[in-house]
């Protein structure tokens, strides 16, 4: 499989035969968020790795402000002046025109384009890719027009082709995590602040590894994910009003701004629906603050035990995950070596993450897959399990 999509990708590039000493390369890894899920949108903290699998995209840069891509894994190729950026499509090429539309409305000025291909090294949903294309192609666009930004900067950067032409209203966690990431270290973000930091494994912990369980049915991001946004906004808008606080704007609102207490106060005036993604928030930041001690201790059980509550919770509260992501999920709770699991990403199909023991990856490799099949064998020729390590965030040459 790797040699064939190596092929393609060469084939791809035949147009740069002759000129390899001008080619670049921009990579972003995937990310998996051990505890924090769902609550970044709210100004939440979050935790999260970089893995060692993503994003690459090999590049040339033009002379004029066109652009011209193909990708590995999808079909067709795209083509756009960066002076006439089109709407949206619907397709993979929507991901480069956002990120050019994004650093038009920033006021950054664009005169060369890029010529490339781009790939994934996983097939698997769940691990924010779309978040990892947009930041290939945001470095990409950056050095052709010797655009330089700090960390900080091109996270905030990262999040307006989502916002601002994709149409996803999700939080930072995502960028974050694929570009402030660093190997063997836990990143601990507070989405209201945008303070970050980094924690390194204690020396006393355990050895552990990434394990990715991809469902073999994938989803795009769409209207479930933006409702939920909405409703634990919604949720916070109803507590400022009931507790006679200042609830400004709804577009604005959200549940850091409203205190625990206010939540029990009123909670059995909110609808079902907004008080249970209220109480999946409220849980979910205790969770993160318990996480990160049980991870400064080098606790590794109790924060595996956090990580199966947390997908507890998006289970119950979030009300999220597919049949094929919750019977993953119950898998991996039984199943010896896993230290703690979870849904990866917004949960609507895709796949699940969890800590495991590297020294029993065959044994819970052959019983996760034996179980998991037995019950949906339609996914036999998709599904797939892969172990990882952590890595640091994206980079560009």
């Amino acid at each position: 499989m790797l040699s064939l999509l190596w092929r393609e990708e060469m084939d791809c590039l035949d147009r740069f035969a002759g000129r390899e000493a001008e080619m670049h390369t921009a990579y972003a890894p995937y990310r998996v968020c051990p505890l924090g899920a769902h609550i970044d949108h709210q100004k939440g903290i979050v935790t999260g790795f970089a893995i060692d699998k993503g994003v690459t995209l090999r590049f040339g840069v033009n002379d004029d402000p066109s652009v011209s891509l193909e990708s590995v894994g999808f079909p067709g190729k795209v083509e756009f002046s960066l002076l006439n950026i089109p709407a949206k499509s619907g397709d993979w090429g929507d991901f480069a025109m956002a990120s050019a539309y994004a650093l038009r409305l920033q006021g950054y000025e664009l005169h060369r384009g890029i010529t490339g291909v781009i790939q994934g090294t996983l097939p698997v949903g769940g691990l924010s890719s779309s978040a990892a294309v947009i930041l290939c192609y945001l470095k990409a666009l950056m050095l052709a027009n010797g655009i330089e930004l700090d960390d900080e900067k091109l996270v905030s950067l990262s999040l307006v082709p989502e916002h601002e032409y994709i149409g996803l209203d999700n939080g930072m966690l995502d960028q974050a995590c694929e570009v402030l990431c660093r190997k063997n270290s836990l990143l601990v973000l507070d989405t209201q602040s945008g303070l970050h930091s980094l924690i390194p494994v204690n020396p006393a912990m355990p050895d552990f590894s990434i394990m990715v369980v991809y469902s073999g049915v994938s989803r795009k991001l769409g209207s479930g994910y933006n409702m939920r946004v909405d409703e634990a906004k919604s949720a916070s808008y109803c507590l400022k009003a009931f507790s006679s606080s200042k609830y400004g704007s709804f577009k604005d609102s959200v549940l850091r701004d409203v205190p625990y207490d206010v939540f029990l106060q009123y909670k059995d005036k909110l609808p079902d629906n907004f008080r249970k993604r209220a109480e999946h928030y409220y849980s979910e930041m205790d969770r993160v603050q318990s996480g990160i001690e049980a991870w400064k201790e080098g606790d590794i059980h109790r924060f595996g035990s956090l990580m199966f509550q947390s997908g507890r919770s998006s289970i119950e509260n979030w009300e999220t995950g597919s049949p094929e992501l919750i019977e993953i999920s119950r898998i991996l709770e039984n199943t010896d070596g896993v230290y703690g699991g979870r849904f990866s990403g917004a949960g609507f199909k895709g796949s699940c993450i969890a800590l495991v023991d590297p020294a029993q990856k065959d044994s819970i490799r052959k019983a996760v897959a034996e179980a998991y099949l037995g019950k949906f064998p339609e996914c036999s020729e998709t599904f797939g399990i892969f172990f990882c390590k952590t890595s640091d965030g994206a980079w560009c040459r």
